[in-house]
């Protein structure tokens, strides 16, 4: 798929837009002012594969665990502000590789002015930020909900706000609940400027119904070529929100990481229990860091043939289950010894790995 056109700005370490890979994001779910637990959540998400997380920084008093959550996150830390200005300033005084705001909730131009200094003192990009719940009063007023034109004028507004200030380091999201008006919000702006985008469906729900929400929403946009970091919102741990970020990412061939599991659905060809299995092999799994596939089929007649295009895989059968490579039948063994055989492949993979 064709990626959009963007100008590149580095978040800490990490390249966002231009010809950079799409980039995992989340956010911690801990008090701030603890930056002990704030750290071990982060640290937990990082082991994941989270790239970048947002972390929320509610007032002055919090400025000094932030500084401690930002010298020992190791991945970049963004400060996410609303209302106050100052803390923008105090936050990106403190390391911050990001601050997130909203300018039209920031306060008059001047503040935001304030914040654009201090940002270019530091070489600080900027997120905007714009939220369906959180539109400009006259803009509700004027479209009387927050429709995509509604989240695209404003987004623009708060742009040409910052550039009035001869700044450019510059990533845009304007997300809303609806996975429809969070997809047409970002196709109608992705014309109209050429800063990289955040994407993701906001306040997506629990991991059930967020996740589906989030796959589709994001999903979409990735495919139209717009998206360069992501964030999946969910109402749960937020290793679950990059879980689920990296497989959509894996699932389109955007970003390679580790293992790939595929399972038949069964029928009533099947010879072994293909949910357990299959269960059992992606946490066997979990600790391979080469990029594969790994099949976990229901029968040995179509098996290795659905499953060719994997690297490695098993197939059941009534007595006799079989361990397959790359579509090549390699091994035969019986069938309740089929996971333990395999075990010892999967194991040997991971020493390697």
């Amino acid at each position: 798929m064709k990626r959009r056109k963007t100008i590149k700005i580095k978040v800490g370490n990490v390249a966002v837009g231009g010809n950079a890979p799409v980039s995992v994001q989340s956010m911690t779910k801990t008090d701030t002012d603890d930056a002990e637990a704030t750290l071990r959540q982060i640290g937990r998400l990082a082991d994941e594969g989270c790239e970048i997380v947002r972390v929320a920084v509610k007032n002055s008093a919090g400025i000094k665990p932030f500084g401690k959550i930002v010298e020992g996150a190791g991945i970049p830390v963004i400060a996410d502000i609303h209302f106050d200005y100052r803390l923008a300033v105090k936050a990106a005084e403190a390391g911050a590789a990001c601050i997130r705001i909203n300018p039209g909730n920031i306060g008059s131009p001047e503040k935001v002015k304030l914040v654009v200094d201090c940002l270019k003192k530091h070489k600080i990009p900027m997120r905007i930020g714009v939220n369906s719940g959180s539109l400009e009063p006259e803009l509700l007023k004027k479209y009387k909900k927050p429709v995509p034109e509604a989240l695209v004028e404003s987004a623009l507004k708060n742009i040409k706000l910052v550039e009035k200030f001869g700044f450019h380091d510059l990533k845009i999201s304007i997300k809303s609940t609806s996975v429809k008006d969070t997809c047409e919000a970002y196709k109608l702006l992705a014309p109209k400027t050429k800063y990289p985008f955040h994407i993701g469906i906001t306040e997506a729900g629990t991991v059930f119904s967020g996740t589906i929400k989030s796959a589709i929403g994001i999903g979409s946009l990735l495919l139209e070529g717009i998206g360069d970091t992501v964030r999946v919102s969910l109402t749960a741990d937020p290793v679950r929100e990059v879980r689920v970020a990296r497989e959509i990412l894996k699932s389109l061939g955007l970003r390679k990481f580790g293992p790939e599991i595929i399972s038949c659905p069964t029928c009533g060809r099947k010879e072994i229990d293909v949910e357990k299995i299959a269960l059992e092999v992606e946490k066997l799994a979990a600790g391979i860091k080469t990029p594969m596939t790994i099949a976990v089929m229901g029968c040995s007649v179509n098996g290795p043939g659905e499953a060719k295009e994997a690297d490695i895989g098993i197939a059941g059968g009534k007595n006799i289950g079989i361990i397959f490579k790359n579509g090549r039948i390699i091994k035969k063994v019986k069938s309740e010894k089929l996971l333990s055989e395999f075990k010892k492949i999967i194991e040997k993979i991971n020493k390697n790995s």
